[in-house]
């Protein structure tokens, strides 16, 4: 356990590395509490929060950052779109999208002699299957693409003021787009996530708190995963051949060696609720912690652990673990199978560098 200043010196953070420490803050709440979670890392401005404002863009506490006792029966609502037999019975689906993403991207490799495999194969079936789980219309991809990093770009990135302001004109579009879509949806009459959520008592404001970064969350961190994974396989670093990944076992465990190592999302933020005591060390109460969830543990540790605190711990777990997992082995698997014999055509491209994502922007691959 370190105090040190995470990204820039005007946002100082207590860091912890030890994954025993981190799973303890994460399985007491009520001293570490995840109020901060989805809090701006750059403070946002006047003209950025009038921008905002004028969308009524509000993030009541709901489910990531919710410490009260109404988040156990919110969080039931939203895993019961994420149970085991509901994931396992949408594989088929799962892999069909992905068998369809990795044939286009063959042809344009064959037609075109290089593909970038974000684009081709990473980006949308995450966005897909996410939509289509949660019951809701599967439409406007590429601007929920965008407004997704964005918006992680505006809440935990270190924008200029300038920067900041286009995020925020982004971020107002996305939650009136979003506020549509939770009225449309609270009125069908099927299944859907925010009519479940209505019905459970929630107002709209609360929905559309939710459903912002769930939307986000559900697909984009996939999206950031599958494309460290290609990336990473392509490179020859993590001692797979991308020959032997259209195998099932090979692409998961390729998979489960990302998420320890370099997850999409390596850290998440805590706040200590008042004065305690970690590890025998003071913690004084308003304290901002980092969590750094992956790329701590010993390169002989096997087994779970190793890749378990990737998706978080405790209540406030993410409840799309195995969906993610499932998926990106699925998109790798049938990735490695329709595109035989490339090799990595960009060793070093642009990473996503935020606080708690990161990724590579682009994997372009060729023959």
């Amino acid at each position: 356990m370190s105090a040190a200043p995470a990204g820039v010196q005007t946002c100082p953070y207590m860091v912890l590395r030890e994954p025993a420490a981190v799973r303890e803050v994460l399985h007491r709440p009520e001293d570490f509490s995840p109020a901060n979670a989805l809090i701006a890392v750059t403070p946002l401005s006047g003209p950025s929060l009038r921008v905002l404002q004028r969308a009524r863009f509000a993030l009541p506490p709901v489910l990531a950052s919710n410490h009260s006792d109404s988040h156990a029966s919110i969080r039931k609502v939203v895993a019961g779109y994420f149970t085991p037999a509901t994931v396992n019975a949408f594989e088929p689906r799962i892999r069909g999208i992905a068998r369809d993403a990795a044939g286009t991207a063959a042809e344009l490799l064959n037609a075109g002699g290089q593909v970038d495999l974000v684009q081709a194969v990473a980006a949308y079936p995450p966005a897909i299957v996410m939509l289509e789980l949660l019951g809701l219309p599967v439409r406007d991809l590429p601007e929920l693409k965008a407004w997704s990093l964005d918006s992680l770009e505006l809440f935990w990135g270190w924008p200029d003021p300038e920067r900041q302001l286009e995020l925020a004109h982004s971020a107002a579009q996305f939650y009136g787009w979003l506020r549509e879509l939770v009225l449309e949806s609270v009125a069908s009459p099927g299944r859907n996530l925010f009519n479940s959520l209505a019905e459970h008592g929630l107002s709209t404001p609360e929905i559309c708190s939710l459903g912002y970064f769930l939307l986000i969350a559900g697909q984009e961190t996939t999206t950031q995963l599958i494309s460290t994974a290609l990336f990473r396989l392509a490179e020859g670093s993590t001692g797979i051949a991308w020959r032997d990944a259209p195998s099932g076992t090979t692409a998961r465990d390729l998979i489960r060696h990302i998420l320890a190592t370099e997850s999409s999302v390596p850290t998440w933020r805590r706040v200590a609720a008042e004065d305690t005591v970690l590890d025998g060390k003071h913690i004084p109460a308003g304290a901002e912690i980092v969590l750094e969830l992956t790329g701590n543990h010993e390169p002989s540790e096997q087994g779970a652990t190793a890749y378990g605190l990737a998706f978080g711990s405790g209540i406030h777990r993410c409840l799309g673990a195995k969906l993610a997992e499932l998926e990106a082995a699925v998109v790798v698997q049938e990735t490695a199978a329709a595109l035989q014999g490339v090799r990595l055509a960009e060793p070093n491209p642009e990473w996503l560098r935020l606080l708690s994502f990161q990724a590579p922007r682009t994997v372009v691959v060729g023959r």
